[in-house]
C-alpha cells in the first residue's frame, strides 16, 4: 500500500529561522517558501534522493509527520479501516490530498495521494520570504 516515504512534515515555530538553521549550518537547499493565509511553509532538501523536510507553522503539536505516498487514498484509507485503523480528517497540500494515520503513540503517520504533482512542481523556486 506504501509506495515511498516523500516528506517529513515538521512543525515550526519560527520557519524562518528553520532555514536559516537547516541552510547555515546543514548545507540545506530552499526549495521553496510560501507565506499564505496568516502562516509560513518551507520545503527544504538536505541530500538527494531522501523525503524532502516540509516546516510548517501551521502544524500542531511537536512531533513530524512522515507522509507516505500511495496510489489511491481512498483505497488505502479503506483498506486501513477494514483493518481496524484511525483515521483523522483530510487534508489538502499542494502535491494532492492526504488523510493522517492516528496511533496510539506519539509518532505521526499520514499517506497522500499525488494527485496533483504538477501543481506542486509548479511552486519550486517561489520565494514568499
Amino acid at each position: 500500500m506504501f509506495e515511498q516515504l516523500d516528506f517529513v512534515y515538521m512543525p515550526s515555530r519560527d520557519v524562518a529561522a528553520d532555514i536559516a538553521h537547516y541552510t547555515e549550518r546543514l548545507d540545506a537547499e530552499i526549495v521553496f517558501t510560501i507565506e499564505r493565509f496568516d502562516t509560513r511553509v518551507a520545503m527544504i532538501r538536505i541530500a538527494d534522493d531522501v523525503p524532502e523536510l516540509l516546516l510548517a507553522e501551521h502544524l500542531e503539536g511537536d512531533q513530524p509527520v512522515l507522509l507516505y505516498r500511495v496510489a489511491d487514498l481512498d483505497a488505502a484509507a479503506a483498506e486501513l479501516e477494514r483493518r481496524g485503523t484511525q483515521l483523522g480528517e483530510r487534508f489538502e497540500f499542494p502535491y494532492g490530498f492526504g488523510i493522517e494515520i492516528l496511533s496510539p503513540g506519539p509518532q505521526r503517520v499520514a499517506v497522500y495521494e499525488r494527485s496533483r504533482a504538477d501543481r506542486g512542481d509548479s511552486i519550486i523556486g517561489r520565494r514568499d520570504f
